[in-house]
């Protein structure tokens, strides 16, 4: 059932957007900007990184879900999901625990918080040695980080794809929230 379930997927998200049939619907505007599939006519010049310092990886599938090429469907088809807030203890905590369990196929995970200046989130090494090389595990933290209460009003994500694509998201705090 998983395998067709994938299948479906990878029809239903073609890069030309013709499959689009599952639009994720976040509260604000979503943007994606992934690399061009297909034969190039002339030889590819190498990716540019986003972010200094970064390199796209090799696309060879994995049939592991560790590469962009692999999460992007799912996570293109889950950003509402992407992010959750909670109000806990006298704070409001953010979970990026969704996009944690895809990291396999990320370089870089960047959120914003009311407008601020996006800022790096750390994410746990993808444990390739392991059969579900996206679990976290105990030594890898928490996927959350806690703000004052009542102080998370927006959320703007942007996730850098293994091969460089990026895709972004804002988010209203509040629509975001879990019991």
């Amino acid at each position: 059932m998983f395998h067709f379930l994938l299948f479906i997927l990878s029809f239903a998200f073609q890069p030309d957007g013709s499959g689009d049939v599952f639009k994720a619907q976040a509260v604000a505007e979503t943007t994606s900007t992934a690399p061009k599939t297909g034969a190039p006519a002339k030889a590819a010049e190498p990716a540019q990184a986003v972010v200094p310092g970064l390199v796209a990886d090799s696309q060879d599938p994995t049939g592991r879900f560790m590469t962009a090429t692999e999460v992007r469907p799912i996570l293109t088809a889950t950003k509402s999901n992407w992010i959750a807030t909670r109000e806990w203890e006298g704070q409001d905590l953010v979970y990026v625990t969704h996009l944690w369990s895809w990291r396999c196929g990320l370089a870089q995970m960047q959120v914003s918080v009311n407008g601020g200046p996006m800022q790096i989130w750390p994410m746990p090494p993808c444990h390739a040695d392991l059969p579900a090389p996206n679990s976290i595990l105990p030594e890898d933290g928490l996927p959350y980080a806690a703000f004052p209460l009542g102080s998370v009003q927006r959320l703007d994500v942007m996730i850098i794809y293994d091969d460089l694509g990026t895709d972004t998201v804002s988010y209203n705090g509040k629509g975001l929230m879990i019991p």
